[in-house]
């Protein structure tokens, strides 16, 4: 009877195991569009060989050029499990600079994989309360990896707003299931741009397009390009005109626009 009770309890324990793993079992969704495991490796590592930040992210940024503007690629919310989602057949404006920021640190595909966990998710946790929703979130979340240079950039011109992200107005929030955070955001608005401002301005930065909307801190992102004397922001457009990532003007981009966030990556 004892000899039972044992295998009885023993089984149970190998079931319960076995359960947590598979509810820890993360799901993945991978598609890579245009390229191989092997050309992505290629690319990787000649990347990795280059010792400045700025020209790794021109160098992969360039990579997506054309790729096809594509939103709610990122599969989870709160009624459904979050899915570990790398999709290169498209990207919106932010998962576009998530998979540039994590190509920049690696040389191979399994390490890009690696590095997109942790840049993504807070604590590399794969979930949709882990994700890093907000293009601040790198500033609080990322910090090893990315400065806040708004005033440095700006220093005399910085705006700044207390902002209550993923609440909107009358209460009612963005992202159900994400709690609400009080954020401060630094801010350089576009009509006080000047020919000094864009001078302290790196290829590599990531520039966030500041947003007077209750509940979020940029309307949208992109990466800072110097070519010569003129600048762009390298982004995947939503405009019905392109739906792509390409280049455009920096100055003209932003005429009109409420200001700008810059985030630069650390070497």
């Amino acid at each position: 009877m004892r000899r039972i009770c044992l295998l009885v309890s023993l089984l149970i324990i190998f079931l319960a195991v076995n359960i947590a793993m598979a509810e820890e079992a993360v799901k993945e969704q991978i598609v890579l569009g245009k390229w191989t495991v092997r050309e992505l490796d290629s690319i990787l590592s000649e990347s990795s060989k280059m010792d400045d930040a700025g020209k790794r992210i021109e160098f992969l940024s360039r990579k997506f050029f054309n790729t096809p503007y594509r939103e709610s690629t990122l599969i989870g919310d709160v009624n459904m499990p979050e899915v570990f989602v790398i999709n290169f057949e498209g990207v919106d404006c932010f998962t576009f600079i998530d998979y540039v920021e994590a190509m920049r640190f690696s040389g191979s595909f399994p390490e890009f994989k690696e590095r997109l966990n942790k840049i993504r998710y807070r604590s590399g946790k794969v979930s949709f309360e882990n994700r890093n929703h907000f293009f601040t979130d790198w500033r609080e979340f990322n910090q090893g990896l990315v400065d806040d240079v708004t005033a440095q950039v700006g220093p005399e011109k910085t705006k700044r707003a207390m902002k209550m992200l993923n609440r909107k107005r009358g209460g009612v929030i963005l992202l159900p299931g994400i709690d609400y955070k009080q954020r401060e955001i630094i801010y350089i608005p576009s009509d006080v741009i000047d020919a000094t401002v864009i001078d302290r301005l790196r290829t590599g930065d990531y520039v966030g397009i500041y947003t007077r909307k209750q509940g979020l801190d940029v309307s949208h992102v992109g990466i800072i390009i110097r070519d010569k004397n003129k600048v762009y922001i390298r982004h995947a457009s939503s405009n019905p005109k392109y739906r792509k990532v390409m280049d455009q003007d920096f100055r003209k981009y932003i005429d009109g626009k409420p200001g700008i966030v810059i985030l630069r990556p650390k070497s």
